[in-house]
C-alpha cells in the first residue's frame, strides 16, 4: 500500500507543487528570452507593460490549465479507471515538458505557454485523481494518514521546487542544479517535469486498479479479490471485500453521477457544501500571504539578504514535516480536531502577526514574534487545512458520487487559487498588514462550519458516512 501510494503520488500531487513553485527560478532568464525573442522577430524592444502581460500569462496560464484539468479528471477517473487515467495523464506531461524544452532553442515562447497550460492540465488531472485511488484502496482503519500522502507529496513537490529554486551563489551545496539554475539551461529545469512521468510509467503499471472501481463500476469481482489480496494480503482483503460489496449493494447498480446532477441531488447537499466551503477555505485561509509576507518579515528580524532563501525554504520544509506529522496522528487524533484545531490556531497567528507587524517599530523583539508567528501559522496550516481537506473530500461519498464531487473540489480548488492570484495584490496595496484581519474572520467561519456541521470520518466506512449525513440532508426524523 505504501509502494502504491508513492507510484501514484510521484506523477500525481508532487506535480502540481514542483510546477507551482518552480516557476520562480528562472524569471529573469525568461523575461531575457521574451525581449531577445521579440527584439529579433519585430526589429524593437519589448514594450515593459507587455513584458509583465507576457510573464503574467507563462506564470497564470498554468492555473488555466489546472482548471481544464479538474474538469476532465473525473470522467477519465470512470472511462480509464484511476490508475488507467493516471498513467495517461503522464502524455500530457511528456508533451509539456518537451514544448517548454524546445521553446528556447526555436525562439518560440509560444511553445512555453502551450507547455504550461498543459503541464496545468496534468497537475489539475492529477490532484483530483489521486486522491479516488489511494482513498479506494486504502482500509478504513488506514485511510486517512494513506490518504495523506496527497499533501505528502504536493509539499514535497513544493520543496524539490524551492531547492532548485535557490540563488545562483548557494549552488555550491548543489553542484548538480548549477547546471539546470544556468541561463542557457532554464528549459531543461522547466522540462524536468517528464522525470516524475517517467517514473510513474515505469512503477505504477505493477500495482493494481482500485478494487472499489472494479467490482462497483465494472462488475469485475475477480479482478477485485485479486487486487485486494495484492494489497491486503491473502488472510485480510476478506473484510475489505465484505464492505465494498456491501456498498455495491446498497447503490444496486446506480451509474457514476455528472457533478451537475449532485447540486440537485438532496441525499448528498451537505456533503457538497462542506467539500465547498472547506476547499475555498484552503485557498482562502492566508497561507499565500503569509508567503508573500515571509520575506519582509526576515528582513525585519535582522536576517540577511543572502541569507533569506535559506530561511524561506525552511517554510518548505516546515510544511513537509507538519505533513508528514498529519500523516501520522490522523488516523488516531481524528480529522476534526486536526482540521478545527488548525483553524483555530490560524485564527491566533493572524491575531499576532497582524499586532506584531503593526507596532514592530516600537518594540525591538516584535519582528522575531512576527518570524514566530510565520512558521506557527505554515505548521497550523499543514496539521490541519493542508492535509484533512483532500482527505475528506474522498471520504464523504460513495462510489458513484466520488468522482464528480472530487470534479466539483477541484474546479473550486483551482477557481480560488487563480482568484486569489488576482485579487491578492490589491487586498495586500489595499490594507497592508490588516489584510490578516480577513484571513484570521475567514479561518474562524471554516472552524465554525465544521464544528456546526461535519461528523468525524475517523474508521468509518463510506457508507457509515453516509448515514451520519442522511439527517443533515433529510431531517432527524427521515
Amino acid at each position: 500500500l505504501f509502494l502504491a501510494v508513492c507510484a501514484v503520488g510521484i506523477g500525481g500531487t508532487f506535480q502540481y507543487g514542483y510546477n507551482v513553485s518552480i516557476i520562480n527560478a528562472p524569471t529573469q532568464h525568461i523575461h531575457k528570452f521574451l525581449n531577445e525573442t521579440w527584439t529579433s522577430r519585430y526589429h524593437k524592444e519589448l514594450n515593459p507593460d507587455l513584458l509583465t502581460f507576457l510573464w503574467s500569462v507563462i506564470a497564470s496560464i498554468f492555473s488555466l490549465g489546472g482548471l481544464c484539468g479538474a474538469l476532465i479528471g473525473g470522467s477519465m477517473a470512470i472511462r480509464l479507471g484511476r490508475k488507467g487515467a493516471l498513467l495517461m495523464n503522464n502524455v500530457t506531461a511528456i508533451l509539456a515538458s518537451i514544448l517548454m524544452g524546445i521553446s528556447f532553442p526555436t525562439g518560440l515562447f509560444e511553445l512555453l505557454i502551450a507547455g504550461r497550460f498543459l503541464i496545468g492540465i496534468n497537475s489539475g488531472i492529477g490532484f483530483c485523481v489521486q486522491p479516488l485511488y489511494i482513498g479506494e484502496v486504502a482500509p478504513k482503519h488506514l485511510r486517512g494518514g494513506l490518504a495523506m500522502g496527497t499533501s505528502i507529496f504536493l509539499t514535497g513537490g513544493i520543496l524539490t521546487g524551492q531547492i532548485i529554486g535557490l540563488r545562483q551563489e548557494t549552488y555550491f551545496i548543489f553542484p548538480v542544479l548549477e547546471l539546470l539554475g544556468g541561463e542557457k539551461h532554464w528549459p531543461l529545469l522547466l522540462s524536468s517535469s517528464c522525470v516524475p512521468a517517467f517514473a510513474q510509467l515505469l512503477f505504477l503499471p505493477w500495482f493494481p486498479e482500485s478494487p472499489r472501481y472494479l467490482l462497483i463500476d465494472r462488475g469485475d469481482e475477480l479482478s477485485c479479490a485479486k487486487a485486494l489480496k495484492r494489497f491486503h494480503g491473502s488472510s485480510e482483503y476478506r473484510r475489505e471485500m465484505e464492505d465494498i460489496q456491501r456498498e455495491c449493494f446498497a447503490l444496486d447498480g446506480e451509474k457514476p453521477k455528472k457533478p451537475w446532477q449532485l447540486f440537485t441531488d438532496r441525499g448528498v447537499r451537505w456533503q457538497l457544501i462542506t467539500v465547498i466551503v472547506m476547499t475555498m477555505g484552503q485557498q482562502l485561509s492566508g497561507i499565500n500571504a503569509i508567503y508573500f509576507y515571509a520575506t519582509y518579515v526576515f528582513e525585519q528580524a535582522g536576517i540577511l539578504a543572502e541569507k533569506i532563501p535559506y530561511v524561506t525554504l525552511g517554510t518548505g520544509v516546515c510544511e513537509c514535516l507538519t505533513a508528514l506529522s498529519c500523516g501520522l496522528l490522523i488516523d488516531s487524533v481524528g480529522r476534526r480536531y486536526l482540521i478545527i484545531g488548525g483553524y483555530l490556531l490560524m485564527t491566533l497567528w493572524c491575531t499576532v502577526l497582524t499586532f506584531s507587524l503593526t507596532y514592530q517599530e516600537l518594540y525591538s523583539w516584535l519582528p522575531y514574534l512576527s518570524m514566530t508567528c510565520v512558521f506557527a501559522f505554515i505548521l497550523s496550516f499543514g496539521l490541519g487545512p493542508g492535509g484533512i481537506t483532500n482527505t475528506l473530500t474522498a471520504e464523504l461519498f460513495v462510489q458513484s458520487s466520488r468522482p464528480a464531487a472530487s470534479m466539483i473540489a477541484g474546479t473550486v480548488s483551482w477557481i480560488s487559487f487563480f482568484t486569489i492570484g488576482m485579487l491578492f495584490p490589491f487586498i495586500v496595496n489595499g490594507l497592508k498588514q490588516y489584510c490578516f484581519v480577513v484571513f484570521l474572520l475567514e479561518c474562524f467561519f471554516v472552524a465554525a462550519f465544521i464544528f456546526l456541521i461535519i461528523p468525524e470520518t475517523k474508521n468509518k466506512s463510506f457508507l457509515e458516512i453516509k448515514k451520519e449525513f442522511h439527517k443533515l440532508n433529510f431531517g432527524r426524523n427521515a
